[in-house]
């Protein structure tokens, strides 16, 4: 009989979370990154959606923690989810619902892998090192799936912001596909072996979770090759393979606006230490490497998402990059969120600002841990994404 129960409960609570469709996904979804500091108000929200956005990817890891680390308790060794955390987190998805935005939960951070911002500007390579990490980041996911489950307008679970087991693990960030195939193949039994974390993950959150989509990074802080290396697509079929845009790093980078002689686009860039001309065809050529990985895999165009791009919107060149990268996605009518919108910690890829910097008022209210009051609106530079996010209004 308490058998039966469980069952019968388990099924229930599949049944719950049967409005996290994949089917969302099924057309191109367009969005907006939400790295804040302070957890966005309802007006923040409507006003992403005002634009045309049909979803963010929210991140919680800047704000303020009951005690270490933001939900997760302490990254040093997972237990159980903080419950004021928690409560902050469910009420600003449920603003974002109102709002008219569809949700991805996008953490920074995972047991045994602190975001280097909130550790002292260290990267943690402890998950990369120790399968222990692995445990408590598939508890972690499993308590968070079955306390979020349920909130309306959640579309994906984005497992992990930018995992990078290669860091550490004697391999270039610019190797070629053949070269990264190898290096996996290497792996496949360490704890360095993504594809097999990600596996772990995701059969926990299942017991809990049915129907949820699964949103995964891949290597090389979400690389664009970062799943080139993988010798399969992962065992479940609702997940979402991301990649990030920010190539060349050297022109899109806060150190190239500090270059005394900055880096323009389309030119020459120093690319995987060498001179390297990029424009649209190079940017094209780049992007290619999810899409060509997914149809070798048989996942579905459609399961690809750039879940981040951006570049420093004083450079030269800015607009001119986004509208190449934007033109790349809609060769492919992918799905696609900016990095970022309306920033109150950050304001080098808030394309709403123009390239004007910001007043010491911005400044301040960070130093206060106060709301941003700095008014935004409609810029040339921000022209590129509004111009696409109209479209789905």
């Amino acid at each position: 009989m308490k058998a039966l129960i469980g069952i019968t409960l388990l099924l229930f609570t599949f049944s719950a979370s049967s409005s996290n469709d994949i089917t969302f996904w099924d057309t191109p979804q367009h969005g907006g990154n939400s790295f804040n500091r302070l957890p966005p108000t309802q007006a923040y929200y409507e006003a992403l959606r005002g634009y045309g956005a049909t979803w963010v990817r929210l991140s919680y890891d800047k704000w303020k923690p009951a005690d270490r680390d933001f939900l997760m308790g302490n990254a040093d060794g997972y237990r159980t989810l903080q419950a004021a955390d928690l409560a902050t987190l469910k009420a600003s998805i449920r603003r974002a619902h109102a709002a008219g935005l569809k949700v991805v939960i996008a953490p920074l951070s995972l047991p045994g892998m602190r975001w280097s911002q909130n550790n002292h500007n260290q990267f943690d390579d402890r998950i990369w090192q120790d399968k222990k990490y692995w445990q408590e980041a598939a508890l972690f996911w499993r308590d968070l799936a079955l306390a979020l489950k349920d909130e309306p307008g959640i579309v994906a679970w984005n497992l992990i912001n930018e995992p990078a087991p290669e860091k550490q693990g004697k391999i270039s960030e610019q190797a070629s596909a053949e070269a990264l195939k190898t290096w996996y193949q290497q792996q496949a039994n360490t704890a360095r072996n993504l594809p097999e974390l990600y596996n772990q993950i995701i059969a926990a959150i299942r017991q809990v979770d049915a129907t949820t989509p699964i949103m995964v990074d891949g290597g090389w802080y979400g690389s664009a090759r970062g799943f080139s290396g993988w010798p399969a697509a992962l065992n479940d079929k609702r997940v979402l393979y991301s990649f990030h845009m920010y190539e060349p790093y050297e022109f899109t980078s806060a150190p190239n606006a500090r270059r005394k002689v900055p880096y323009e686009y389309p030119g020459m860039v120093t690319f995987g230490g060498k001179q390297v001309k990029w424009d649209a065809a190079a940017i094209d050529r780049w992007m290619s490497a999810p899409f060509v990985w997914a149809k070798q895999h048989g996942v579905p165009a459609n399961r690809v998402v750039a879940g981040e791009f951006g570049c420093i919107r004083t450079l030269q060149g800015c607009k001119q990059w986004l509208s190449d990268v934007l033109t790349v996605l809609d060769k492919h009518n992918a799905h696609w969120a900016f990095y970022s919108f309306r920033e109150d910690a950050w304001d080098a890829m808030d394309y709403e600002l123009g390239k004007k910097p910001v007043p010491w008022s911005y400044w301040k209210a960070i130093d206060d841990n106060t709301p941003d009051t700095l008014e935004r609106h409609s810029t040339e530079e921000f022209e590129p994404i509004s111009r696409r996010l109209k479209q789905s209004l």
